[in-house]
């Protein structure tokens, strides 16, 4: 019999951890069977018919809202590992998490555009799951075609697309102009709970759409999630969405599925653990807006110069008296307005650098109206390293 004494059992109490500003602020839209709509414990505001968008800040509150690694639904099974991927990489995570039925024929995406309006406009990143949906490039447009509309209304956000994928080796190219907020996801642990869902699946994608959520929204704007330092997966052993292990691939086929702009898990030789292969998206190569990185350093640029000019806007416009055109104290002091989140930026090392620019000859009195040249300098991501390194028979 042991000694008297008071024993403390320390416990996880699903306190939600939290970060300054929004750019983690992210949602995970899930296609699902009406039957594998979870149901709410006893007390519980959970889903439903008429409540298909929760706000999720732990693992723990998930779990109370019946999604459960041991469930007895496949999908709200992947949907627990998904979330457990996002909390463990980012534990301050700000998740809204929507289940929606899935449709019986073309997927329109329309859910994308529900829940930004229930976030009042707030995420930044969006991962959409269709497990059972095969990708195909139509998919791709109608995504964009959902996130332009929400740029359009001054709500911009990036697509994370994880989908069912056939043969990885004959994956075609699905890349397209102007696809900038969407990004495929082709990857998946070939181990772990991962292995046994895609072997209980049926078929069904598995993915690493709550890996990818969680790195991205850990990352700041002008981050890849490439990084190797700041990113390893915690993924002992890649593997691509259709099951097929990365190391049973010739590079060659790597090589070609990175060159197609997908995303995926990779290895380096003599470092430990798999790091995402790139930060593409499904915009060319040739834009300005190949990488996520690139679209989230633009969409907060954009969003902050909205928020410091929106109180100036139906404000008197001064005219100098004598040209007619915008008086320069009226252009000194929109510029310094239009100026602070840029200059936020730049000190926060999202941005190289950056201008704004107001032409004071124009003639706002007929027009009302008055532009802004917002320049800015991204920061690169260092890709590529060249090193030349030989026997010489003295140094100079």
């Amino acid at each position: 019999m042991s000694l008297n004494n008071i024993t403390i059992i320390r416990q996880n109490g699903g306190v939600p951890a939290t970060l300054p500003g929004e750019d983690h602020y992210s949602g995970l839209l899930v296609y699902l069977a009406a039957a594998d709509m979870p149901q709410a414990d006893a007390g519980v505001t959970g889903f439903g018919e008429t409540n298909r968008i929760v706000q999720i800040s732990t693992i723990e509150y998930a779990e109370s809202l019946g999604i459960k690694p041991d469930s007895e639904k496949w999908i709200l099974k992947a949907l627990h590992y998904h979330l457990s991927e996002a909390f463990r990489i980012n534990p301050a995570i700000m998740l809204w998490v929507g289940l929606f039925d899935k449709p019986t024929g073309n997927y329109d995406f329309v859910e994308i555009k529900q829940m930004q309006n229930y976030a009042e406009g707030k995420i930044r990143q969006i991962g959409v799951y269709a497990p059972e949906n095969l990708l195909k490039a139509d998919d791709l447009t109608t995504l964009q075609g959902n996130a332009t509309n929400l740029e359009a209304n001054d709500m911009p956000l990036s697509c994370l697309y994880c989908a069912k994928v056939g043969n990885i080796a004959i994956l075609q190219s699905m890349a397209g102009i102007g696809q900038k907020n969407v990004s495929v996801l082709i990857g998946q642990a070939g181990s772990g709970v991962a292995k046994d869902l895609f072997d209980a699946g049926n078929g069904k994608c598995v993915g690493i759409v709550g890996n990818a959520l969680g790195m991205l929204s850990k990352m700041a704007v002008h981050e890849s999630i490439a990084w190797v330092a700041k990113c390893p997966t915690g993924v002992n052993l890649p593997a691509f969405a259709d099951g097929t292990l990365l190391k049973s691939i010739d590079i060659g086929i790597v090589n070609t599925l990175n060159d197609k702009r997908f995303i995926f898990l990779r290895t380096f030789g003599g470092l430990q653990g798999s790091f995402y292969n790139d930060s593409h998206t499904m915009d060319e190569q040739t834009s300005d807006y190949n990488a996520i990185e690139r679209v989230r350093t633009m969409d907060k640029a954009c969003r902050g110069a909205r928020t410091h000019l929106l109180p100036h806007l139906s404000s008197p416009l001064y005219v100098d008296p004598q040209s007619g055109k915008v008086d320069q104290g009226t252009v000194a002091f929109l510029t310094s307005v239009a100026n602070r989140q840029l200059e936020a930026m730049e000190k926060a090392g999202e941005l190289s650098g950056y201008v704004v620019e107001i032409d004071p000859n124009q003639n706002v009195l007929v027009s009302s109206e008055l532009e802004f040249v917002m320049k800015n300098v991204p920061v690169g991501v260092l890709r590529k390293m060249r090193i030349k390194i030989g026997y010489t028979t003295k140094l100079e």
